[in-house]
């Protein structure tokens, strides 16, 4: 109940309000008491002092001897960090303290509960303290195991030695009286078994399971020996395992409590992969078939899940005659079984429907065919009048294993797609398809979407996406608009470079120019920058490099060209630093003539990252113009801010280490990524050649199967392959390879292009090209600048600009414009030529968004 508001307190003091206050009062006063309770006195905070001049291993000794339950389960978290420190004096000083200490808990647990049943605890304070006291026993234990198993991982000590050291204290808390703590020191044990020698297995383990499974144990000791067993298989051959484990799994197999004989089932396919396809047939199927008839249903749902697990390694008779009418039977029992039993048998359906694919008869293939479209469709005919918050909880508990039924149809609905083979798909799952696309729950759609990489063909796929991308932006949820758009990053993975390249490339530059929120900015920034790093044509790559400088980098609106510096810092996280030095480098540092405050400021950050790009001596003269940059700021800066992060920028270069062509160590993990990075990029400039080669030849595209498979095989490259042209814009010489691609590009090139020119200030991206030749492979040809007819028939959004609309001023020899912005009549949707003429500092907030 709520207090009400100050003006009603003071004109009504009515009964309720009253009683209103009172209950909050009541509420404060229960949770104060145990604040108060958790004060330390003087006394205590005593006795939690350490002297620090102790050692690590003194302190965690002084500790476990004398310390509280807090400070001794800290010492036993530290554990690992003790072993890796001094392996010796920790085992045989503290170690031997860790287990009195938690047999001393034990002891006292049990001293305890036997004093409480003796007199009663009637007492509020008894009660809380015996639970404190077990709460803390607990927490020891859990940290405890955690710690033997990360001692475990980290390998400071041999098996042997783990096993005499840790094996035994393992094993004496296997049968802990809490659940939790007995799970811990179980998987504990279950990770030592894969490090220990079979001796010590058998002796310290394997012996006292014989008696651990007996009737006479407890529930949770049979439990625990049947998850031992299933680890076990793996350890010993396939003689001893019938001999020594083979009697007691048929034991526990015959149990007479169904948790005993589910868990058993469950671990009959780890055994059974043990002993082999034979013994398997003789020993495993047979209690498999009879575990499936049990009375449990837990248990006959543990069986089909074990039998589904199995079908590989059966034989087409053991499938056809044995496991199939077994399987059939389940199906037809499920709906008038419990909700979920139909949760685990739509979960396995693709597996299923997977390992007996071939042995189904075509009225059985039917009958599964008609059971998965049913199950598809569990819980949508069914309409009940109630509202929403009147639904009685047992039908809403029914609901959402039925939403659970569904998710898993989508799930394994790919695998169902092979069941009726894909050239069915329109008249046999189509109906299906479009219902769990529809489905009315969240989790059933999102399911059905990310299944969609496994379809062989989407043609809808692409219009869909770009749907959606639109519909986002038209909203005012400029969040989902960003989280779509980061997405998108994955395309490369799904559909082809062409597809994105006509199809998304130029959406991903209009938001960059055209958006109103930063994010989504910058979103669309990054993503560009992951289509542009694996695009698979060198003339694609050339045109949307063009775009990024003169549009962003060279635009009219100083808001272009800051997101021309988040471009900048996207290219130098995902391509190569030879890949920036070669054409984003120059274009970055000539903004440090901008006459906007913001765009130079922005720079300055960025210049660290820029110099990071460089290797010595290759890269020395773009070193000395990124000196001189700076140098010309320090001097003629004239904003005083701007100066202020120049000081601290030069502060900061000056202090960061050059990486040389050589590896060296301090940056070696870099200089490894790097490499692969330029590797990985000169190999799709040779999958595009041998790609040309493979269609001049026989007219048919390279698989990417191949180009996958080059990419793996191929090693880093010293030097570009020589069967690559390469040729600079301008250049009066060529190639005889190069000069018939030119005429083939000519022959080809659209007609809506006949009356374009190429943009010369696009002449400058020669400019940014280094000596170096490692990066040769970079340079454009002359064939690269031209463009196919496939735009004018699919897009038109990647055209260049009219010659009219181009600065007149432009040649093919123009440098890098300085401050000076083009003067052309290029639209600029993000402000006017005010915001480049005024060199005034406008601010750093980014625009305001729709929240």
């Amino acid at each position: 109940m709520h207090p009400p508001s100050p003006a009603a307190a003071t004109m009504d003091f009515s009964q309720n309000s009253l009683f209103g206050y009172m209950e909050d009062l009541q509420e404060l006063t229960i949770i104060e008491r145990p604040v108060r309770r958790s004060l330390k006195t003087p006394e205590e905070i005593e006795r939690l002092t350490v002297d620090e001049d102790l050692s690590d291993i003194e302190r965690a000794v002084y500790l476990l001897s004398a310390g509280q339950d807090i400070q001794g389960t800290s010492v036993i978290a530290n554990l690992p960090f003790l072993m890796r420190q001094n392996p010796a004096e920790t085992l045989r000083r503290v170690l031997p303290k860790v287990r009195v200490h938690e047999d001393a808990h034990l002891f006292t647990q049990r001293v305890w509960i036997s004093l409480c049943l003796s007199r009663g605890c009637d007492s509020v304070e008894e009660k809380q303290e015996l639970e404190a006291l077990h709460v803390a026993g607990v927490e020891m234990q859990l940290t405890a195991a955690v710690s033997f198993l990360t001692i475990l991982q980290d390998e400071s000590v041999s098996a042997h030695t783990y096993a005499h050291s840790f094996l035994q204290v393992i094993l004496l808390h296997l049968e802990h009286r809490d659940a939790g703590v007995s799970n811990a020191w179980l998987e504990t044990l279950l990770s030592v078994i894969e490090v220990l020698p079979k001796d010590t297995l058998r002796h310290e383990i394997l012996n006292p399971l014989v008696s651990k499974a007996q009737l006479s144990q407890t529930v949770q000791s049979r439990l625990v020996s049947c998850k031992i067993l299933g680890k076990l298989t793996n350890k010993f051959d396939a003689l001893a395992i019938k001999r020594e484990i083979l009697p007691l799994v048929k034991s526990l197999c015959q149990d007479v409590e169904h948790e005993v004989r589910s868990c058993m089932c469950r671990q009959l396919e780890n055994i059974a992969q043990g002993i082999g396809t034979e013994l398997s047939k003789s020993v495993v199927l047979p209690e498999l078939i009879e575990l499936s008839r049990d009375e449990g249903s837990s248990v006959r749902l543990a069986a089909f899940e074990t039998l589904v697990n199995l079908l590989d390694i059966f034989d087409t008779d053991d499938r056809s005659q044995t496991i199939l009418p077994v399987v059939k039977s389940f199906c037809e029992k499920s709906f008038k079984a419990d909700e979920s039993i139909l949760i685990s048998l739509s979960f396995h359906l693709g597996k299923l429907c997977h390992g007996l694919y071939g042995i189904f008869t075509p009225d059985q293939h039917l009958r599964f065919l008609e059971f998965y479209k049913k199950l598809c469709t569990l819980g949508l005919q069914q309409e009940n009048g109630h509202n929403e918050n009147q639904i009685p909880p047992q039908i809403l508990e029914q609901e959402k294993k039925y939403i659970s039924v569904r998710k898993n149809c989508a799930y394994n609905f790919p695998a169902m797609i092979v069941f009726v083979d894909p050239k069915n798909f329109h008249m046999e799952l189509y109906s299906t398809f479009f219902c769990l696309c529809h489905d009315p729950e969240v989790p059933v759609r999102y399911t059905i979407a990310i299944c969609f990489y496994e379809l062989s063909s989407l043609p809808d796929l692409v219009p869909a996406l770009t749907a959606a991308e639109q519909r986002a932006a038209a909203s005012l949820k400029w969040r989902t608009h960003e989280k779509l758009l980061q997405k998108y990053a994955c395309l490369p993975q799904v559909i082809s470079s062409d597809q994105i390249y006509y199809r998304f490339l130029q959406r991903m530059f209009t938001i960059m120019m055209t958006n109103n929120v930063l994010p989504v900015q910058k979103a669309a920034s990054r993503t560009l920058c992951i289509f542009l790093r694996y695009n698979r044509k060198q003339e694609q790559r050339h045109e949307v490099i063009q775009k990024l400088i003169e549009q962003l980098g060279q635009g009219k609106s100083y808001w272009n060209r800051l997101r021309f510096l988040d471009t900048c810092e996207f290219i130098i996280e995902i391509f190569s630093k030879s890949f920036f030095c070669k054409y984003f480098f120059l274009p970055a540092i000539e903004l440090t003539h901008d006459p906007v405050a913001n765009v130079r400021m922005k720079l300055c950050y960025l210049l660290p990252k820029v110099k990071s790009t460089l290797k010595i001596p290759a890269d020395k003269h773009l070193l000395q113009q990124l000196e001189m940059c700076v140098r010309k700021l320090l001097c003629q800066e004239k904003d005083k801010d701007v100066l202020a992060i120049v000081k601290r920028t030069v502060l900061e270069l000056d202090r960061m280490e050059m990486s040389m062509d050589a590896f060296q160590k301090k940056f070696y993990e870099k200089d490894l990524l790097d490499q692969e990075k330029e590797r990985e990029e000169l190999l799709l400039l040779e999958m595009e050649q041998l790609e040309k080669e493979k269609q001049q030849n026989d007219g048919r595209p390279m698989s990417d199967k191949t180009f996958e498979k080059k990419r793996r095989d191929s090693k880093t490259p010293t030097s570009l392959p020589k069967s690559i042209p390469i040729s600079v814009p301008g250049s009066s010489s060529a190639t005889p390879s190069t000069s018939k691609e030119i005429k083939k590009s000519k022959l080809i090139r659209s007609q809506s292009f006949n009356n374009q020119a190429f943009h010369a200030k696009y002449g400058n991206l020669d400019k940014c090209t280094t000596s170096k030749s490692s990066t040769a492979a970079y340079t454009p040809s002359v064939s690269g600048l031209s463009k196919t007819s496939m735009i004018s028939l699919t897009d038109d959004s990647f055209r260049t600009r009219n010659t009219s609309s181009a600065p007149s001023s432009f040649s093919s020899n123009t440098s890098l414009p300085s401050t000076s912005r083009g003067t052309g009549n290029s639209i600029d949707p993000k402000g006017s030529g005010s915001k480049d003429t005024q060199p005034r500092k406008a601010t750093l907030k980014s625009r305001k968004s729709n929240p």
